[in-house]
């Protein structure tokens, strides 16, 4: 089995965008604002925006099960307070599990937080439960800079995210730590804003301890990790001078990498530097790159290519890629598989 671990609802029916777009007006005329009752997508409409897009390049590729979440740049935390974060988050999380009961061999859900600037993650618990109980997710995304690209929240090693950790603890979750749009001209979403974020987590990790405090939390850091991996030397030595215990004892029981990395240099990279345990299959299709690599003819989102042309990896390793070390980062998932397969 092959197991994208990071998929976004890219494709969703264009209703769902213009209701959004008309909460946003809501905001500064309440006199427009929608009632969540507004929104009516039907079966068949999820069905289509899945089979003729997701669904379909799966097939083509070879990839089985996608961990489903909402589009990464649409949950947009900095827009509005709580109340229209939550609503928004509902709304999306709920699109995303009907998917997967309309195609369950193929996606599962992962759920978004109604995070907001300023206000206690605590408030993101119901959702994150509902999630879980209702919905059947394995696993959430964890915005560690719900303002947009201005980072005025604390590190993810502060105890303010202690909630959102006791209740991932609890449940056995693990949180992609993902970024949403950049609302600062600086930081270009897709290709300044989530990587820097990427190099950020880690290295708020780095300088803590937070996993001494949580042993068991996992952060699945997306986009091949940003710069990390790149810059591994550098991290080694700043972790030394800081006194903390050797990379693979201090972070690498508890932080993970994905695939999302859009050519073949790059992903020999992550798997030279990077132990293959740490390392999830993902391709973000259909995501931030839809285009054709003019060097190669194929699609640069189409990551399953490089995996099996790498020339480093055994096939014992690609199993842990594409299914192994999914199964071990996400426990619900792992149960959920070995019930179907029990049948």
């Amino acid at each position: 089995m092959i197991i994208d671990c990071h998929g976004h609802y890219t494709t969703a029916p264009k209703a769902l965008e213009t209701w959004r777009n008309q909460q946003i007006a809501g905001i500064k005329d309440p006199a427009v604002s929608p009632k969540v009752a507004d929104l009516k997508i039907s079966d068949d409409e999820l069905r289509e925006s899945i089979e003729s897009n997701q669904l379909r390049l799966m097939r083509e590729r070879g990839s089985d099960l996608t961990l489903f979440s909402p589009r990464a740049s649409f949950m947009a935390h900095h827009i509005g307070d709580f109340n229209v974060s939550s609503t928004w988050a509902a709304i999306c999380n709920e699109l995303c599990y009907r998917v997967s009961t309309l195609f369950p061999e193929h996606f599962v859900p992962v759920a978004m937080l109604p995070q907001s600037p300023g206000v206690d993650p605590a408030t993101c618990i119901p959702e994150l439960e509902k999630c879980v109980k209702d919905y059947g997710a394995v696993g959430i995304n964890l915005n560690p800079d719900p303002s947009g690209g201005h980072w005025t929240s604390p590190p993810l090693s502060d105890k303010h995210w202690y909630p959102i950790y006791e209740k991932m603890v609890e449940y056995d979750l693990p949180a992609m730590i993902h970024v949403s749009t950049s609302c600062n001209a600086c930081f270009h979403t897709t290709g300044a804003h989530y990587l820097n974020a990427d190099t950020t987590a880690f290295m708020q990790c780095l300088t803590s301890d937070l996993f001494k405090e949580f042993p068991t939390l996992k952060f699945l850091i997306p986009h091949g990790g940003g710069a990390v991996p790149y810059h591994w030397g550098r991290f080694r030595g700043l972790a030394q001078e800081l006194k903390k215990p050797l990379l693979q004892d201090h972070l690498l029981n508890n932080i993970f990498f994905d695939t999302c990395v859009y050519h073949q240099p790059g992903i020999d990279l992550l798997n030279t530097v990077i132990p293959v345990k740490n390392v999830l299959f993902a391709s973000e299709m259909i995501g931030a790159v839809r285009g054709i690599d003019p060097e190669t003819g194929n699609y640069y989102d189409d990551t399953k290519r490089y995996i099996e042309a790498s020339k480093i990896l055994s096939d014992a390793d690609r199993h842990q890629i594409y299914e192994g070390n999914a199964r071990r980062v996400f426990p619900r998932l792992d149960a959920l598989l070995k019930t179907k397969e029990a049948k």
